[in-house]
Formats: structure tokens, sequence, C-alpha cells
């Protein structure tokens, strides 16, 4: 039988993903701004050419719009259908652009031709928008593992995870980790859009129904932020906060920081020097100048540990201190868990 294109919503699209390449035909920019994880751009215009297409349509109509997009596509067929069955094993592909319209069709005809059977997204990417923004609005069962900075937090999430809860890492999602000295090391950021999609996907493997482990953050991490639904349940769930000695923090910031350059530090040091004030900040700079990394941070902490306590006291629940010593990531998490169902398992008798 001849292969064929069929239009499909997107609970079904999704679905169809888990075994068949999802085809992103929009400009590089768009797929860049955000794009469904895992899907693979091939453009039918470059950025240039989508604006060129956008303002033919705009200012002389439709017709010429389309006789100008013919023009840059033709050259790109070949192109294009070697690119597509590199990337369809079974002749199958998922295809989609912004609204589901032409850029879509067009390529899934194409695909056609050539004898490849297809699936468009009604409603094109903005669909898919649409479905993760509003899957924000479901009902989670958050538990939120907070202390202050150089508590071990991340360190610990791992090992939850590890004891078989479930767990989304946030900072690992935004490659950052939530201070004016978390991009260091880290991966660009993604757009906030893109963030956003990413969690929807961790997510929608996850059994909602079950509780769902979380670093405590504020709305921003960095340049992203959390959706709003999601972050107002963050803000009324359990906190499991940790109580760590200060020269322990101290200590496990200094493994993780001072591999950096002096002026990587100093930078993000700057970037708070409002909030530590001149004579803290002078004397920060002056030691992470001199090697003295260890006071650098000590300086540093007395910024993060008020922010820390002061969100604490706006909870809607009252945080549960739990107060640990030296850094044993896989007893720690041990000990946390334990005590979170503790509580959880009393409310719910209650």
């Amino acid at each position: 039988m001849p292969a064929k294109n069929k239009a499909i919503d997107i609970e079904t699209f999704l679905s169809k993903s888990q075994h068949t390449p999802i085809i992103d035909v929009r400009s590089p920019s768009e797929f860049k701004r955000g794009h469904i994880p895992g899907a693979i751009n091939i453009p039918i215009f470059n950025d240039d050419e989508r604006a060129a297409v956008g303002t033919t349509y705009v200012q002389k109509g439709r017709d010429l719009a389309v006789e100008q997009g013919l023009g840059y596509v033709g050259p790109n067929l070949v192109r294009f259908v070697k690119m597509a069955k590199e990337k369809a094993p079974n002749n199958e592909l998922l295809v989609h652009c912004w609204r589901g319209g032409m850029r879509s069709a067009s390529m899934a005809w194409l695909f056609n031709t050539a004898d490849i059977s297809t699936y468009t997204l009604v409603g094109g990417y903005k669909s898919y928008r649409n479905y993760v923004l509003k899957s924000f609005d479901a009902d989670f069962k958050f538990v939120i593992l907070g202390g202050m900075t150089g508590s071990g937090k991340t360190a610990i999430l791992k090992e939850i995870e590890n004891q078989g809860q479930q767990v989304i890492d946030l900072e690992g999602i935004a490659n950052h980790k939530g201070s004016a000295f978390g991009a260091l090391g880290q991966q660009p950021q993604p757009t906030t859009e893109h963030f956003e999609n990413i969690l929807y996907t961790q997510l929608s493997k996850l059994d909602t129904s079950k509780h769902i482990w979380l670093e405590d953050e504020s709305k921003a991490i960095g340049g992203v932020f959390i959706p709003d639904a999601f972050f107002a349940q963050m803000r009324q769930s359990l906190v499991m906060a940790i109580e760590r000695p200060k020269e322990v923090r101290v200590r496990r910031l200094v493994e993780e920081y001072a591999f950096f350059n002096p002026e990587e530090l100093s930078a993000a040091v700057n970037r708070i020097s409002k909030r530590l004030g001149g004579d803290n900040t002078k004397e920060c700079l002056e030691s992470i100048e001199s090697g003295n990394i260890a006071r650098a941070i000590e300086i540093s902490l007395s910024y993060y540990d008020k922010t820390y306590t002061y969100g604490l006291s706006n909870r809607t629940q009252k945080p549960y201190q739990i107060e640990l010593g030296d850094d044993n990531p896989s007893h720690d998490a041990a000990t946390i868990i334990g005590k979170a169902w503790d509580i959880l398992e009393g409310k719910e008798k209650s």
C-alpha cells in the first residue's frame, strides 16, 4: 500500500512517540526556543527564509508567499527525503510544525511520496504546549528536600532516588544550582519554555498518585522559571529541612567550587555584592584572590542563610527539621525517607 498521512491528536501523538521518531519541521530558532524532547529538527525553512515568507504573506498575499516558499524548498527536497529515511527505521514518522498547517502538511506529503508513512499533529507544537502547561494543574504529592546552601541536598536527592523513591531534579533540568555560583561548571540553561517541556516529560514517566521528591527551590532557577501551578504546590508541600553544621557545609562547598578559577568565583560574588554589603564583598573578593576559598564561602553563606531562613518562614506548612552531622548521603537519605513516611502516614491516619 502507498504511504499515507494521518492527522492525530496530542495524546495519540505522544503515545506513538514512544516508538516512532518525531520530526519537527519548524525553523531552527523556533526549535531552539523549545521543542518536544527527543524531536529531530528538519526545518522546511531556515530562519531568514521563514521571515521572508512571512513578510511576503502579510504584504503581498498567500499565493506569492507560497511561490516564494516553494522556491526555497525545491532545492532541498532530496536532502529532506534522505534525512527522513535515516530517521525512519520502520518507514514511519511523526511530523509537526507550529500550528499543524502548511509546513507539516507539505513535509508529510513529501515523505509519503518517498514511501514513508506519517502522522501529523493536529494543532501542531502549539497544541503540545497547551497540553504541557495544563498538565501542571494536576494534583501532585510532593515531598520537598530543604536545607541551607551546602547541606548536600542534591547528593541526598540522588540517593533518595537510588533507594527507590520518585525524584525530579529541577536543578539538573535547569542546568543551574540555583545560587549566584550555580552556573559554574554547567551546560547552558534551556529557555523556560523548554525547561517546562523537559519537566513535563519527566513527570509523564512517574506515577503521580505516589509521592515525588523535589529539592526546595525559588521560583527562578538561574534564568528559568518553575511553572506557577507547579511551584504553588511545592510551596504547600511537606518540607524535610536538613540542619547541618556550618563547618560541614563550608567543607562541601570548598570541594565543589575551589577548582574554579578566581575570575569566575569573583564574578559570582559581584552578582550578590549589593546583598552582601560593601565590606563583606571586599573581604570575600580578597579571600578568593589569596586562595582562602573557605573564608569566601563563609562570608557568602551569611547572605544565603538569611535568604533561606526567610523563605522557610513563608511556608504554608512548618518545615520538619532534621539534624545531620557529617556528609553521608546514603545514610542521610534513608534517615530522611523514614522520617518523611512517619509524618505522612501520621497525617493520613489522622
